[in-house]
């Protein structure tokens, strides 16, 4: 029997990571979230109710929760990029100009909008798992499931990968990955679904897992660079447990406190959808800062300043590298979507929570 005895929920509007090796049953629970599989005995619920397994109530059901396998050629047969990602709203009975829309949206948010045409035999193997995400995405889901999303990407892939993620989650998006790769799990998750041999071993936040020293043995995973470093710290330099460092700046200012007392100050530019790429510009040479450290994060923010050719910084994993800069007295501009600009502000404000600091920055929205 691949599972026994699940009994798990996953919280609506939360990044959900489901950790576990091969043959753990990660796939196969995934698979009864959106009725493909029927469980023996027990249950599925949906928003408070139980899944219906008719043609009627499963075809509702995948219009709230989509579902990217693991291998993009387990779920890509048409034979154009274009073609492939509007099967799911055009199976739906959509009117064509929202087919369109939607493919555009899709195909734009995992940067493929110049492959239309493109023959999908022709891509490589992580074009292909954008084109399977997009095709996820075109059906606008409230629920987006992901099995192993960065098994064969390169870095770069991989961070605009998780950058879309948050992306999507600021959007309301409840998202769920699973994934081999505890370091992803432990900065990246809110919460975390713990599987080994087909039983749910943990459920919770990462921190309180990966302190079970003894059940990490048993299921044959590591802890995270990160939390052994501040396990380490809390034994030889009497450091408190908490907060957990989860990110390599969150670990600086941990391990340097006195960076804390020359932070530079920052700029945060939000990017409105109305916004045009000329702007751009006028808007960071406007913000005093010229000479500061610049940084993109989400995918309008980062095709306007490709489109204007900014020199950019960070095109990736640029909070963390701002902050960073700012330990070391340097001033930093942010360029980020519209939304992504109220995520950002979360992560500063949690970060002068935890750590005791103040980070001096002003946002510019412009239209």
């Amino acid at each position: 029997m691949a599972l026994s005895d699940i009994s798990l929920t996953v919280p609506e509007g939360k990044k959900t990571v489901l950790v576990g090796s091969n043959g753990s049953g990660k796939s196969t629970l995934f698979l009864h979230f959106n009725g493909i599989l029927k469980p023996r005995s027990g249950e599925v619920m949906y928003s408070g109710r139980k899944l219906g397994y008719s043609a009627k109530s499963l075809a509702a059901l995948r219009t709230n929760i989509s579902v990217v396998l693991q291998n993009p050629d387990d779920q890509i047969f048409s034979t154009t990029v274009e073609e492939d990602v509007a099967f799911g709203p055009m199976n739906l009975s959509l009117p064509k100009d929202e087919v369109e829309r939607r493919v555009d949206d899709a195909l734009y948010l995992v940067g493929l909008d110049g492959m239309r045409e493109r023959s999908t035999q022709q891509l490589s193997f992580g074009e292909r798992k954008r084109v399977a995400l997009a095709g996820a995405l075109s059906m606008k889901p409230k629920v987006l499931i992901m099995d192993e999303p960065t098994a064969g990407l390169d870095s770069r892939m991989v961070h605009e990968l998780l950058e879309l993620a948050d992306e999507l989650n600021q959007s309301g998006l409840t998202v769920i990955m699973s994934t081999h790769d505890v370091e992803i799990a432990y900065s990246w998750a809110d919460e975390m679904r713990v599987l080994h041999q087909g039983r749910l071993e943990f459920s919770g936040p990462p921190e309180e897992f990966f302190d079970k020293e003894e059940k990490l043995h048993e299921i044959g995973l590591v802890p995270p660079t990160l939390f052994e470093l501040n396990q380490y710290l809390v034994r030889t330099k009497a450091a408190t447990e908490k907060p957990y460092p989860r990110t390599s700046a969150e670990m600086a200012l941990k391990v340097f406190p006195e960076s804390r007392s020359s932070l530079g100050s920052g700029t945060i530019l939000s990017i409105g959808p109305a916004s045009k790429p000329e702007d751009l510009l006028a808007a960071i040479r406007s913000s005093g800062q010229e000479q500061a450290l610049i940084g993109v994060y989400g995918t309008r923010a980062r095709r306007l300043t490709r489109e204007l050719g900014v020199k950019v910084d960070y095109w990736f994993n640029a909070f963390d590298n701002s902050v960073l800069g700012a330990c070391e007295g340097k001033d930093f501009v942010l360029c980020v979507d519209d939304q992504m600009a109220t995520l950002v502000e979360t992560k500063l404000l949690k970060l002068e929570k935890d750590f005791n600091l103040k980070i001096m920055r002003k946002r510019v929205d412009f239209r």
